[in-house]
């Protein structure tokens, strides 16, 4: 794999009458478009589970105009009838391949809550309607274009498949399952912003070469036989060598001059030197020739190694019976993310392997510009008429400045996707993007929504060294605390705002990204100048918790740099003459959260006046770490064994529902679940009227519901002493009146008086699952 990659536009076109001047108003989704273009077939059809927005926020319109600029024809099929293979041929069969994706999300985050229901409405589909794609919709639009035209190449890429290119927990199955390679039948998957792989796969597939030949790429992953290397130069690993579940084995010694499992006399078990007269004989000297390496040839021998290594990770039937091996193998995988020193990673499923080259490399300032400075029509496919799309109306005045996140946040996947290392654009195209905006996007009125990306304020941060950059492997540049080695200038930041906010017909510039406030606060003038002109009154940011048990599992700084932070908006705010406030963001039920860390978190919203309207409860992502966590109970941050850490997490749906009460314990409705798990928990003194109790003795609401509802079956009854869930929680005893009597036990089975357990999952103890 090249280190020194090809420019991403330094590729000759494929079709010099395709892109440029040529550039389709909108890639065509239908025969008549392609009529009216000329063509009579597509090299590459994209397949997605969005609808078409020709604009560089929704992933085909970028790969598609990306594509088009190198000179090849590209059709969309967009959120195509799944249930036959109809849908799947209205343009024809593509010259070179179907390229799929399930869409900006994975389909089965979009469709389904943390609580496993169904979504209100589709934000990505007109009018919001949901069912327009099938859950795990990657694999049944391969599976469907497959079954179309049995010999075209099956290209699989995009978050959803980018993040279940391994074996990887499916929290809607509750299993482990395998790689989405596997389950598609696809012939290579591309993973993260694939931009590289796509152009150079793309132009040597059409110069001739098969897609199976090529298997050096990076960020592609694709299926070999069991056992499969690319050279005989390259050498396996086991994964358990580098990180042994129960034992560390020393590190290599980098400044080695022939590593240590290769010298000659490491010839005894398990490297142990067998004895030899030299070694038995102090006095007896063996001359041995040195030639003395300058530290440059060092690493670049060291580089040399590690560009033919694979490591084997855990098979998919070790993962999927074994937890332990289940986080080992998620510690190696995300230890292996740096492309700057990332090896190849390899798996087993059954009789063949999953092969994983190292992640891309980043595209350079230039290569971003000429991404995102295609021709865009801006707007929704004309085929869609007024409908309504919500994730369109959400972004349309946005504009993305950056990608990538080194926040290393357990419960984001985008570390994941995008890598860690921050890829910016020039000034000169975003003020340029702007102006676009202003010029050609119908209804802009002045205000642009957003500018930011991952995290609003990592534009152009970077390692202070390209050379400590490539040999890192931290998970996280800003946690426990910021790295010494982090440039924390804000100032190219700053001037973007101020020239931005300069350009004629802008009224407003808004910051509506996530931003990573223990980093603002490195730069004063940079929390200034936000909060003096880029907050439109509300700004929303994410402490995720206040408990430090809780953010050591999240690797998220504890709630101090959040305070500091706030004093500083308040004072830029007083100084600005403006009346603006702060919407923290939090997490109910995260791995290692126990019920104390809620209760905790709720006495602090109430003492700091915060009533949140919107919520939300962990979610388990495929691949992420908090995700590794709520699978196998194992903290993959630190060493994994059999008897390392155990991270309780919030299963139960009753005690999820409790975590998430808590965050709006003052809404009535939540009222009966917060006090009976509060009960539950020993905590009778947080009811009350007082300032320092957390909910009220009984709601009169509900205290008269359960009257009425009593005096309807003929009896008055009194309200329960001792509330809890299910059966006996109060509305229950209410309905059942007649039979039920206050007091009743906890649960089935459970004697009155009887001790509950605390902590996370405390009301009712995990069942035991299968493995454990």
């Amino acid at each position: 794999m090249n280190a020194q990659p090809k420019n991403l536009f330094s590729y000759p076109k494929h079709r010099y009458e395709v892109g440029g001047d040529y550039a389709a108003p909108f890639l065509p989704m239908s025969r008549a478009e392609m009529d009216a273009l000329g063509w009579d077939s597509c090299d590459v059809i994209l397949i997605t589970g969005d609808a078409y927005i020709d604009h560089p926020s929704f992933g085909m319109a970028l790969i598609g105009r990306l594509l088009e600029h190198h000179g090849f024809r590209v059709g969309i099929i967009s959120q195509p009838d799944w249930q036959n293979a109809d849908a799947f041929r209205a343009l024809g069969k593509p010259n070179l391949y179907f390229g799929i994706t399930a869409g900006n999300m994975d389909s089965m985050v979009n469709k389904y809550t943390a609580d496993r229901k169904i979504r209100s409405e589709d934000a990505y589909t007109p009018n919001g309607e949901r069912g327009k794609r099938p859950d795990r919709a990657v694999t049944v639009y391969a599976q469907r274009a497959r079954e179309a035209f049995p010999d075209t190449n099956i290209v699989v890429g995009s978050i959803e498949a980018s993040l279940r290119r391994i074996a990887h927990y499916d929290y809607w199955s509750d299993k482990v399952r395998r790689s989405v390679l596997q389950d598609s039948k696809a012939d290579i998957l591309l993973f993260g912003n694939a931009e590289r792989a796509l152009i150079e796969m793309t132009h040597r597939i059409a110069a001739g070469e098969p897609i199976k030949s090529i298997r050096d790429i990076r960020g592609t992953a694709f299926m070999v036989p069991k056992g499969w290397l690319p050279d005989e130069e390259w050498t396996e690993i086991d994964s358990v060598r580098i990180d042994k579940p129960g034992r560390i084995d020393p590190p290599t010694n980098p400044y080695a001059m022939v590593p240590e499992n290769d010298a000659k006399c490491s010839t005894g078990k398990d490297g142990a030197s067998e004895n030899t007269a030299a070694e038995t004989k102090p006095d007896v000297v063996q001359a041995q020739a040195m030639r003395i390496m300058s530290r440059e040839e060092r690493q670049q021998m060291i580089k040399n190694r590690l560009h033919k290594t694979v490591i084997r990770m855990p098979s998919f039937d070790e993962v999927s019976a074994d937890p332990v091996m289940y986080a080992h193998a998620s510690r190696v995988f995300h230890l292996e993310a740096n492309p700057g020193n990332a090896k190849a990673l390899v798996q087993s499923h059954g009789n063949r392997d999953v092969w994983l080259n190292p992640p891309p490399l980043p595209l350079g300032m230039d290569e971003m510009d000429g991404v995102y400075d295609r021709t865009y029509a801006r707007a929704p496919h004309p085929s869609y008429g007024d409908a309504r799309i919500p994730a369109w109306e959400m972004i349309r005045f946005s504009i993305n400045i950056m990608r990538g996140c080194f926040g290393g946040c357990t419960f984001c996947s985008i570390t994941e996707h995008e890598g860690r290392i921050i890829q910016s654009r020039s000034e000169r195209s975003i003020l340029r993007e702007i102006e676009e905006i202003r010029d050609k996007v119908k209804g802009f009125t002045g205000i642009i929504s957003d500018l930011g990306g991952p995290t609003a304020n990592m534009y152009r941060i970077a390692c202070k060294d390209k050379k400590i950059e490539e040999s890192c492997r931290k998970l996280s540049c800003v946690y426990p605390g910021i790295c010494s080695n982090l440039n924390t200038d804000h100032s190219k930041l700053i001037q973007i705002y101020r020239k931005a906010r300069a350009i004629p017909g802008i009224k407003k510039i808004l910051v509506s990204s996530g931003l990573r406030y223990d980093l603002a606060v490195e730069s004063p003038e940079y929390v200034k100048e936000l909060v003096t002109h880029h907050v439109g009154g509300l700004l929303k940011i994410a402490p995720e918790h206040t408990e430090q048990n809780t953010l050591s599992k999240m690797m998220k700084p504890g709630i101090g740099s959040y305070d500091k932070f706030k004093a500083m908006f308040e004072k830029y705010s007083r100084e600005a003459g403006k009346e603006q406030y702060l919407i923290p963001y939090f997490i109910a039920a995260h791995p290692g959260c126990t019920d104390e860390d809620m209760v905790n978190l709720a006495l602090w919203l109430k003492k700091n006046n915060f009533k949140l309207d919107q919520v939300q409860t962990f979610m388990p992502t495929p691949m992420a770490l908090a995700s590794t966590m709520y699978h196998t109970r194992k903290n993959p941050l630190k060493k994994v064994t059999q008897d390392s850490e155990v991270v309780e997490t919030a299963r139960a749906g009753k005690t999820r529902k409790f975590h998430k009460a808590l965050l709006r314990y003052h809404a009535p409705e939540n009222w009966e679940i917060v006090r009976d798990g509060l009960v539950y928990m020993g905590r009778r003194d947080l009811i009350g009227t007082g300032p320092n109790h957390l909910i009220p003795p009984r709601p009169p609401a509900v205290r008269v519901a359960i009257q009425e509802i009593g005096k309807e079956n003929g009896r008055r009854v009194a309200a329960p002493k001792l509330n809890t869930f299910g059966k006996n929680s109060v509305q229950s005893v209410a309905r059942k009146s007649g039979t039920a009597k206050p007091g009743a036990p906890l649960r089935a089975g459970a004697k009155p008086g009887s001790t509950v357990r605390q902590g996370a999952g405390g009301f009712k103890p995990p069942a035991p699952r299968k493995g454990r």
